[in-house]
């Protein structure tokens, strides 16, 4: 795991409502805009993003990236408050071992050999704080079978 480090992406100001329908929006909204500066913190790091909102019939992944390192399907988990737990938490089995079936499918559709392509699953979790401002650590390779943990 990266050290933490604060995200230099202002979310703007939101209105939350009790509404089913406007919190379904507001959550889109909000997880676009953590996307956003998942994408722009990885460019910044010298990651060169090949998708974002990657689908295929296992699901969907959020960011392909990749580095000097080799392939990166990056997760990117955004909230508002810490009240039902840390962004990461968000990411159980079930989602681990979706990610790793999708990227099976993303190197068999896009004919890369496994064997000589490192493949890494991060996690990118947002708090949005005071201010509107953003709290974003990176979990670098956080699951797979050759995590480094």
């Amino acid at each position: 795991m990266e050290k933490a480090n604060t995200a230099n992406h202002v979310f703007g100001a939101t209105e939350e409502t009790e509404s089913e329908s406007s919190t379904s929006s507001h959550n889109i909204e909000l997880g676009k805009r953590g996307e956003d500066a998942a994408a722009a913190y990885l460019s910044q790091r010298g990651y060169h993003v090949l998708a974002r909102n990657w689908r295929c019939p296992a699901g969907e992944v959020d960011i392909v990236a990749e580095n000097e390192d080799g392939l990166h399907f990056v997760e990117v988990k955004t909230r508002m408050s810490e009240r039902r737990g840390f962004p990461a938490e968000a990411v159980d089995a079930k989602k681990r071992h979706k990610y790793e079936r999708m990227a099976e499918i993303y190197l068999c559709d896009c004919e890369i050999d496994e064997d000589n392509c490192a493949v890494y699953f991060d996690i990118i979790s947002i708090l949005v704080g005071d201010n509107n401002r953003a709290f974003l650590r990176f979990h670098k390779n956080a699951f797979g079978r050759e995590c480094e943990h």
